[in-house]
């Protein structure tokens, strides 16, 4: 599993590579609330294109992030993701909560693209 993070404007961009399941979601937990603070973001972006499969836990780290972000006046969303992934929200009724777009471009205009900008 690997974790990239870019920011764009007032939101954080998280690219996840691999599986997420109950051996890495804690460890994915920390290190995007670490660099969510970091790097100051109001909005988070999850992107999911690369994910291979995720389990209850990875939706329970979705949500968990979904909650604090949503504390702090933010909001979150899914992007690129795959059939799986997108099964997975289905089954669980998240796109009921946090919304999902084909592209990134998608979901930072859906946040308010750069009119955000510093």
């Amino acid at each position: 599993m690997k974790i990239e993070f870019q920011k764009k404007s007032f939101t954080l961009i998280v690219k996840i590579q691999g599986e997420i399941d109950h051996h890495c979601a804690a460890m994915l937990k920390e290190k995007i609330e670490k660099e969510f603070q970091r790097s100051d973001a109001k909005n988070l972006i999850f992107d999911f294109e690369s994910v291979t499969f995720m389990d209850s836990s990875g939706i329970g780290m979705v949500i968990g992030r979904y909650k604090n972000v949503l504390a702090g006046g933010g909001k979150t969303v899914v992007a690129r993701a795959n059939d799986r992934v997108s099964k997975i929200f289905q089954m669980a009724g998240m796109q009921k909560i946090i919304p999902q777009y084909e592209s990134i471009a998608q979901a930072l205009e859906a946040l308010g693209g750069v009119k955000n900008a510093v």
